[in-house]
């Protein structure tokens, strides 16, 4: 096999997700030369509403209502970059995160859940929601989701 053989049939990382390991090692280093905590934690809340503020309309009008209903709803979560998309953080582990749907060329945006997470219900339980639209019913489960999962 020659070498165009074997790059083109070479199923490694999309564009997409070495961007988004790219976003990740940016963020880790920006997060170590801040100083205190307090800055730390003020610098990572603007890094979130800039990258909010750069998404495409839909994706940037769902974000911003889910990073409102997560703040409100959960507030001892700290916003954070993750892979370059905002996400929420108790004690330092990410606990939920929003994923635009332009970000990986996707049909929609995801609300997305760790392991971190309390949603246990059962043997099997959802972790991971494609949101379109965020209505004041998605809201409400929102809400309900992140209170859930810092219980």
């Amino acid at each position: 096999m020659n070498s165009t053989e074997s790059s083109s049939t070479h199923e490694g990382f999309t564009a997409e997700e070495r961007a988004a390991m790219k976003d990740h090692a940016q963020e880790l280093k920006r997060a170590a030369r801040r100083s205190s905590r307090a800055d730390k934690t003020a610098e990572a809340k603007r890094d979130v509403l800039a990258k909010i503020t750069e998404m495409q309309d839909s994706d940037r009008i769902m974000a911003e209502r889910v990073h409102a209903v997560i703040s409100a709803s959960a507030p001892v979560l700290a916003p954070k970059l993750w892979y370059g998309m905002p996400a929420y953080a108790l004690d330092g582990k990410v606990v939920c995160f929003f994923q635009s749907a332009e970000k990986f060329k996707a049909r929609y945006a995801t609300l997305g859940f760790s392991d971190q997470a309390k949603l246990d219900e059962g043997t099997m339980w959802a972790a991971g929601f494609a949101l379109t639209e965020v209505t004041a019913e998605v809201e409400a489960r929102i809400g309900a989701l992140v209170k859930q999962a810092v219980s």
